[in-house]
């Protein structure tokens, strides 16, 4: 269904580590309107772990990393809830519905199946922070949409019927009204609330 009420916003996010880059689009759907382009802080300061998690712990073998990183992981989890939560309370307080969450992010995968542990802590944080990301929105009771990054172009085109020149001029022009900084990261997250505010 597309939301066509002007009032409905959408917040598209592209995590990164130990932050998410956020855009938030407004109705109508088939020509979103800017809101508002932000960050959201993933970490707690009291707690310097919460930055790069699988690094404090990559030494370790890949099933005991894993439990010894949960005390951050749950850390993480708190500190995105409360972001989106104070976002959403943002965009209210302007009379705004927020309707839900697209979120664009790496492709799960079988991290135990690699080798070079600093690699593997890489990819843990992408993953783990799309995942936190998941976590804020079912936590602030919001319906949420995860898209691969690799493929998101791909599928927005698909979705919303445009060509990639077109889809990269209606990206483009919202990337004017919202001033820099406006690159990769903020087109992504775009994308990622635009194909969530069609349904």
């Amino acid at each position: 269904m597309r939301i066509a009420n002007a009032n409905i916003a959408v917040i598209g996010l592209k995590p990164k580590t130990g932050r998410a880059i956020a855009v938030v689009l407004r109705g109508p759907a088939n020509s979103p309107q800017l809101v508002r382009r932000t960050e959201l802080i993933l970490t707690d300061p009291r707690i310097p772990a919460t930055f790069q998690p699988y690094h404090e712990v990559m030494d370790l073998p890949w099933n005991e990393s894993q439990t010894k990183v949960k005390p951050f992981v749950r850390a993480i989890e708190r500190v995105a809830a409360k972001a989106l939560s104070e976002l959403i309370s943002d965009l209210e307080s302007e009379g705004l519905r927020v309707a839900g969450v697209g979120i664009a992010g790496t492709a799960d995968r079988d991290l135990a199946r690699l080798g070079n542990y600093h690699i593997r802590a890489h990819a843990a944080e992408g993953l783990l922070f799309r995942q936190v990301l998941e976590f804020a929105a079912k936590a602030n009771k919001l319906r949420c949409r995860t898209f691969i990054e690799s493929k998101l172009q791909t599928q927005a085109t698909a979705e919303l019927g445009l060509t990639v020149a077109r889809l990269n001029n209606s990206l483009t022009s919202l990337g004017r009204s919202a001033g820099p900084p406006w690159r990769l990261d903020q087109r992504v997250a775009a994308s990622a609330a635009w194909l969530t505010l069609i349904r």
